[in-house]
């Protein structure tokens, strides 16, 4: 390989992302707007639900049972009825997704000792939001119920004290607030580095041919190893560009925790980003015309990497032969490590398989994009 000759074509590459503004605009303004309607609008958290209740008791035990609802973060207080038709057209409106029915009985049997039925039309159109109000509601049933026994115990003067037989002591690890964005902005880094390279590549080599400029490259001594790696270069400058502007954005815009070593993470993006450049090259070569190779960067890269890496959807919940096909997503092996890298400060050492696919997944594609552009250029 001829460094003149690979220098040569990384300037020339570099002029025409310079004069070419669609370029700068791909590289840095669609990073940025993805980051900002990702990281505000996607949101796997679920709280202030908002809820109707209809308090038939009216007593003191029952404004205490809606203020426990109330006073978490979980549910809002969104209309108080006295009629059951009401909470059903509201549901139906989405103006709750809870509606709360207290039965006359309420206080009464709560003092005597005995059960009493709360009744929760819950908004089912939404199944994960429905999931969870469930648990939520359940928790704080159980919670009020067993404060109220503990009270009227010690009110008794049975006991100073209920002792329960298990005790839990839970511990959360890595990201304790349960904030979602904390999980979100790594796997977002990744989602955007794929789309983004393979974008800017894939209008490289089809645009040289659409221009006439490609039988000027051929009739040069450049090799296709040359060729690619020349143009590999002020790309991979963009990319690094990009990286570095979204992880600026996650630590200071979204204040993501970063526990981890930064050159590991940056050092195994760069392998990533080899493969998602590469890959957009291999799409260039094969493409007719510039509109086709962009369709099919889009396709190739933003859907696999959304649906199938683990960004939104837990790889663990899919079928066992799609969780198969997912192994050869290169975006869901960086959102591994970075993850692990962002929130569990992971070594090499556990992060050493995923780096070693994606080591594999950029010499692949960068293989097949130079022996494909080679059969093009003969």
């Amino acid at each position: 390989m001829n460094v003149y000759r690979v220098i040569a074509v990384a300037r020339k590459e570099t002029r025409q992302i310079v004069r070419d503004a669609r370029s700068l605009y791909l590289a840095l303004g669609i990073p940025l707007m993805l980051m900002v309607l990702f990281g505000y609008a996607l949101s796997l958290d679920v709280d202030n639900i908002p809820i109707a209740v209809w308090d038939q008791d009216r007593s003191a035990q029952s404004r205490e049972f809606v203020d426990r609802l109330t006073s978490s973060k979980y549910f809002t207080l969104r209309l108080v009825t006295d009629s059951y038709g009401k909470i059903v057209r509201a549901i139906d409106s989405n103006a709750i997704s809870v509606g709360i029915i207290i039965p006359h009985d309420f206080s009464r049997k709560i003092k005597k000792g005995s059960t009493t039925k709360v009744q929760a039309l819950v908004d089912g159109s939404d199944s994960t939001r429905a999931g969870l109000a469930m648990v939520y509601l359940e928790t704080i049933v159980a919670t009020y119920a067993e404060d109220f026994r503990a009270e009227s115990l010690v009110r008794q003067s049975v006991a100073a004290r209920i002792v329960p037989p298990v005790e839990p002591r839970i511990r959360l690890l890595y990201n304790p607030e349960l904030q979602s964005r904390n999980n979100i902005i790594p796997g977002l880094i990744a989602i955007i580095m794929m789309v983004i390279a393979a974008l800017l590549t894939s209008l490289t080599i089809v645009r040289e041919r659409e221009t006439g400029t490609m039988e000027q490259l051929i009739s040069t001594p450049l090799k296709p190893r040359e060729l690619i790696v020349g143009k590999l270069i002020p790309y991979f400058g963009l990319g690094y560009l990009d990286l570095v502007m979204v992880y600026l954005m996650g630590q200071y815009v979204f204040e993501v925790p970063f526990r981890g070593s930064l050159l590991l993470m940056f050092l195994v993006s760069s392998v990533f980003l080899i493969g998602a450049l590469s890959m957009g090259f291999l799409i260039s070569v094969i493409a007719s015309n510039q509109f086709f190779a962009t369709q099919l960067a889009l396709l190739s890269t933003f859907l696999p990497s959304f649906l199938l890496s683990g960004f939104v959807f837990p790889v663990a919940n899919m079928p066992d032969w799609l969780q198969v096909i997912t192994n050869i997503v290169p975006a869901r092996h960086l959102i591994t490590v970075l993850r692990a890298i962002y929130l569990k400060a992971a070594g090499i050492e556990v992060l050493l398989v995923p780096t070693l696919v994606l080591v594999l997944f950029a010499f692949v594609v960068t293989t097949l994009a130079t022996r494909r552009l080679g059969k093009r250029v003969v």
